[in-house]
């Protein structure tokens, strides 16, 4: 994924209401020549907003994993987005080219970063476990007290805190995170249960 996918995620997905009855009855063409031509990214909300279950869907029978799923259907968005330039209507609906788009970066997920993803998972969770770092589920830190928890994460470093809001709020996927900070997934995996350990301890001290 592109550096910065989740801020161009977020300029498509978090629309604002004006001209929405308008855009929601154009057809997939005539918005795609409109953000083509304009280079309106929010117009593409519209399309998010219209295929984003299906593309899910697609990805989750893939995966049969829910986290996974939603990181790939934002992955699938964003680099139809980058492409959309090199749509034809000529040759093809925008459905299908977005699912064409679906399923080969599924396949690829699936015979090849999927096999390096079990790799890596297993070296970050050996990591962690040779470091003394503790395998926490966010779960378990949602659970906690709203105010008590948003103090915790104002006292923890900086960058733990923005690590931390940028997957858990933002959503954004490991593989964004790795290319915005130039490290494996294995080395994102162990600052996010870093930070999520700092938290709770901090959280546990007030």
């Amino acid at each position: 994924m592109a550096k910065g996918s989740a801020v161009i995620l977020a300029l498509f997905t978090n629309k604002s209401p004006e001209g929405k009855d308008l855009f929601a009855k154009w057809s997939d063409e005539a918005l795609i020549q409109e953000i083509v031509e304009h280079g309106d990214s929010k117009l593409f909300g519209h399309l998010y907003d219209r295929y984003s279950s299906k593309v899910y869907n697609k990805c989750y029978s893939f995966v049969k994993n829910r986290d996974e799923a939603k990181d790939l259907t934002h992955d699938i968005f964003l680099r139809a987005y980058l492409k959309i330039h090199g749509f034809d209507p000529l040759k093809a609906a925008f459905s299908t080219w977005l699912y064409v788009i679906t399923y080969n970066l599924c396949a690829n997920y699936v015979t090849r970063d999927l096999k390096e993803k079990q790799k890596e998972t297993l070296l970050g969770k050996k990591e962690l476990k040779e470091k003394g770092y503790e395998d926490i589920d966010i779960e378990e830190i949602n659970k906690l007290n709203p105010e008590k928890l948003a103090l915790a994460l104002d006292r923890i470093p900086t960058e733990d805190k923005a690590l931390l809001l940028l997957k858990y709020q933002d959503d954004a996927s490991i593989k964004s995170i790795q290319e915005l900070l130039g490290v494996g997934e294995s080395a994102v995996k162990m600052r996010l249960n870093r930070a999520k350990l700092k938290v709770v301890k901090t959280y546990n001290s007030l």
